[in-house]
C-alpha cells in the first residue's frame, strides 16, 4: 500500500486550480468530471503520489455535504492497492467498517471503495487500484 492522493474539498475549481498551480510550481495534469458523485476534479503529480481537487457539481453531492458541514479542506486520504477485492476482505476480516464494499468507478481510471470514518479515527479513507 502506499498513499495514492490526498482529496481536498474546494468550492471553486478555477480559483484553487490557480492556487495550487502557483503554490506548486506546475499545472494540473488533468480534469475530469465523475457524474455518479457529482464532483468534478483536478489532479497534480507530485512524484509518486497527487493531490485530487474537489468541487461539487450539484447540491446533494458527497463533496456538498462535506463543503457545507466543514468547509474547504482535506476531505480523504487515498492508499494505492494492488489488489482491491483482497484489500476489502483483509480489512473486513480487521473490523473496518466500509460506506459500501463494492469498488464503483472513479476518477484517474480507478476503481475504488470507501472506509467509513468512524472505523479510521475520523479520517475518511479511500482504497483505489488501477482499472485493468
Amino acid at each position: 500500500m502506499r498513499i495514492e492522493h490526498l482529496g481536498i474539498a474546494v468550492r471553486s475549481l478555477s480559483d484553487s486550480d490557480d492556487l495550487f498551480a502557483r503554490l506548486l510550481g506546475k499545472p494540473n495534469y488533468k480534469q475530469e468530471s465523475v457524474e455518479r458523485e457529482g464532483v468534478k476534479t483536478s489532479f497534480y503529480g507530485l512524484g509518486d503520489s497527487k493531490v485530487e481537487l474537489l468541487e461539487a457539481t450539484n447540491a446533494d453531492s458527497p463533496i456538498a455535504k462535506f463543503l457545507n458541514k466543514n468547509g474547504e479542506g482535506i476531505h480523504h486520504i487515498a492508499f494505492g492497492v494492488e489488489n482491491i477485492g483482497y484489500e476489502i476482505e483483509r480489512l473486513k476480516k480487521q473490523g473496518f467498517i466500509f460506506i459500501s464494499e463494492e469498488p464503483k468507478e472513479g476518477a484517474d481510471n480507478k476503481l475504488v471503495v470507501f472506509l467509513h470514518p468512524k472505523s479510521t479515527n475520523g479520517v475518511l479513507v479511500e482504497l483505489c487500484q488501477e482499472k485493468p
